[in-house]
């Protein structure tokens, strides 16, 4: 294993942390490897104890802590011979280099951060907010069904003044929600949005044809469809509902298939996704905006050309851009267009260049790195030595010159947006009162007309664009996947939710269409979800029965 930098604190000992990652299917040699090292090392001199934290699921990383009495005992351990040989056995069942490093004396040696660390991983490696969403949407579910039921709506329906009676905005804390704080995931949607076409899957348009074409297909046939059954009347304002896709959910069921799942089969749902969100951005701005106001929409340009213009002089805060922002999404909501369209806005002038190149950040950040080694002699306790505390915040205004303003943004709004808005959200929406109203939604037009869509109109609409854009010449052919995996894909396209919910609210209000809807939404979501999973697990199934990629 790799050699790691320690000092004795206090004479109580030193930790030493190993993280790594081992190989598919050799689990059992580990456990047996393990077992050998703690034997080998309770037998030497100066060994304290060594533990070892699982991952939590999937192909995780293991890490493993061995303590000693002291530095000198620690030495002593590394020059063995017996080290030695562990190592080697330990190289032949991981995969690249273990991580070693020094924890003693910091918060990670404590035992609460140790056994909490795993659950961290896997919060955010593979639950990325989509269980709180599930947790919120249920709790609406189980309140609008109960006898709270008329608590949650009064809840909701609470009007909320922010401002003053003269000059201020007044809504319900529904549409606070759906207006306002759902603004910041329409911003993140943008800033995902401007990275593909940057620097991702739709940075060229004959890389990005097959993406492209699948979410046209996507679009137009679930919306097809449902026009289809609704066509005419006010049922037909909800034709946007089935054309939406949460991408979150699709590639959390897509992770569940674990390291089966080709990587080109997760960028193609990622970058379809991502033009889905732009199709349903566009529907939302020009189909579901009445009652212009010129005025404020031209106050909104005003401001956005203000934002365009901070960008190309080069202003590099994040709190230029968030201030203009806001203003942009008062403006846009004034005008009558849903404010959540100045999230996408906003986020199309937000800076995607950092304001030092890589060579500056490695010749300062290497000099900063020395100052702050050389500040050791003072003493390991930073709240004490203020040469480190000065090191230490030198580097992080560094990276920060070096990190983009889109990705510091994204990094830094993203975990808001996944674990606390978008549960507050489905917390909002998806109360729909079944005990009494499922027998309507079910004989309600509306509510086969979502279904058909995301069940039968998302993955037939995916899966025949696709097909036809490659046939045609206009599309490379998908490598290392065929059409069966594109259909498993299609499938998980169904999966509306979010969006879905959100062109509900904005399609009928508070009409009893609505609850109909989300019915609907509910309904399709899950079945599309299911059999997304089920045709997935069985190509890939095949694909790795056969050894080979069809």
């Amino acid at each position: 294993m790799a050699e790691a930098e320690s000092n004795e604190v206090n004479g109580q000992g030193v930790t030493i942390s190993v993280s790594l990652r081992i190989e598919p299917g050799r689990e059992s040699e580990f456990d047996e490897y393990l077992a050998g090292i703690t034997q080998a090392a309770e037998e030497f001199p100066g060994f304290m104890s060594v533990h070892a934290y699982r991952p939590t699921r999937g192909r995780g990383r293991y890490r493993v802590l061995l303590r000693f009495d002291s530095e000198d005992s620690l030495q002593r351990w590394r020059e063995s011979d017996e080290r030695t040989i562990w190592n080697d056995r330990a190289d032949e069942i991981s995969e690249g280099t273990p991580r070693v490093s020094n924890i003693t004396g910091t918060s990670q040696e404590q035992p609460l951060a140790l056994a909490i660390g795993p659950l961290q991983e896997f919060v955010r490696t593979s639950v990325s907010g989509i269980g709180l969403l599930l947790l919120g949407a249920a709790l609406a579910l189980i309140m609008a069904n109960s006898h709270w039921a008329d608590t949650y709506e009064n809840f909701w329906n609470t009007k909320l003044t922010i401002g003053t009676a003269d000059i201020g905005i007044t809504i319900s804390l529904r549409h606070w929600v759906n207006d306002a704080l759902m603004a910041l995931f329409f911003f993140i949607l943008g800033l995902e949005i401007k990275r593909e076409v940057l620097v991702g899957e739709l940075r060229e348009i004959r890389q990005a044809a097959l993406p492209i074409a699948a979410a046209i297909g996507g679009g137009v046939v679930p919306a097809s469809i449902y026009l289809l059954i609704n066509s005419r009347g006010d049922a037909l304002h909800g034709w946007g509902i089935p054309i939406g896709t949460d991408t979150a959910f699709a590639l959390g069921i897509l992770s569940l298939l674990g390291g089966r799942v080709p990587t080109v089969l997760v960028v193609f749902l990622t970058a379809s996704s991502i033009v889905d969100d732009i199709i349903a951005v566009g529907v939302i701005a020009l189909f579901y905006t009445d009652n212009l106001n010129v005025v404020w929409m031209g106050v909104a340009v005003l401001l956005l050309a203000a934002l365009v213009l901070a960008n190309r002089a080069g202003f590099h805060r994040w709190y230029i851009y968030g201030i203009l922002g806001i203003g942009v999404w008062l403006a846009v909501f004034e005008s009558g267009i849903h404010g959540t369209i100045a999230g996408v806005l906003v986020a199309m002038t937000v800076p995607a260049r950092s304001w030092i190149n890589a060579g500056d950040f490695v010749r300062v950040g290497r000099r900063l790195i020395d100052e702050f080694e050389a500040s050791c002699a003072q003493g390991d306790n930073i709240l004490s030595n203020e040469r480190q505390q000065l090191a230490a915040q030198r580097l992080d205004r560094l990276v920060e010159r070096v990190e983009t303003p889109m990705s510091l943004m994204e990094h830094g709004l993203g975990p808001w947006v996944s674990y606390l808005i978008l549960p507050i959200f489905a917390f909002a929406n998806a109360g729909i009162p079944l005990r009494n109203g499922l027998g309507d939604a079910l004989g309600s037009t509306v509510t086969w007309g979502v279904i058909l869509g995301l069940l039968i109109g998302k993955p037939l609409g995916i899966t025949l664009f696709s097909w036809l854009s490659v046939h045609s010449g206009i599309a490379h052919p998908p490598q290392g996947i065929t059409f069966h995996h594109i259909l498993g894909v299609a499938s998980l396209g169904g999966i509306g939710f979010t969006m879905s919910l959100f062109i509900t609210e904005l399609a009928f209000k508070e009409e009893p269409a609505a609850d109909h809807a989300r019915v609907g939404v509910l309904i399709g979501s899950i079945i599309s979800g299911t059999i997304g999973y089920l045709v997935l697990s069985r190509t890939l199934e095949r694909r790795n029965g056969n050894g080979a990629s069809p």
